[in-house]
């Protein structure tokens, strides 16, 4: 996938965008690996930023495939594990040489970090982690307070009913 239908998908051209893309191919790169189809890739990622939108384009990891795990950490760094090789990478943006005057151009920092060796903006390390379990489809079953269905691997109890998050939250707040 190219940048620019990288683009389109995320809605604008921004430096966070440009920042994935680099991490992301750097990481397909060092794995020598194809854009996963199903489950073949594994990405977790610790910042729920504009990037993200990049690495799932070019890594075929999602939310809905269950192959896009979120670790609410706040940095940019994406792990990226591929179940053929049982090997992972991960990729650490550090951007130690942008050039200090162009921290205020977008569109000129945007540029830059798409032109920039890797390297330099990059640490790319091999990762030993846990295979990361495929994903489970889950029964679901209706929430007794709002009636909407809930996957039941997140129902709570609630008066000895089974109960959704955001019901079983309410009902604990008003007590």
């Amino acid at each position: 996938m190219t940048y620019e239908e990288i683009v389109r998908f995320h809605g604008h051209d921004c430096p966070g965008l440009a920042i994935g893309y680099k991490m992301a191919m750097a990481a397909m790169e060092r794995l020598e690996s194809m854009r996963s189809e199903d489950e073949e890739l594994v990405a977790i990622v610790e910042n729920d930023a504009c990037g993200v939108d990049a690495l799932q384009c070019v890594t075929g990891c999602t939310f809905g495939k269950g192959n896009l795990i979120f670790r609410d950490y706040g940095k940019r760094v994406y792990t990226i594990y591929c179940r053929s090789s049982r090997s992972g990478v991960r990729v650490h943006f550090h951007g130690k040489e942008i050039p200090q005057g162009l921290q205020e151009d977008r569109n000129a920092i945007t540029q830059w970090i798409l032109s920039a060796p890797n390297d330099s903006i990059l640490s790319v390390t091999p990762v030993s982690i846990p295979e990361p379990e495929p994903a489970r489809i889950h029964k679901s079953i209706p929430c007794e307070f709002c009636g909407e269905s809930v996957m039941e691997s997140r129902i709570r109890q609630l008066q000895m009913k089974p109960a959704c998050i955001p019901c079983y939250e309410n009902q604990q707040k008003g007590k």
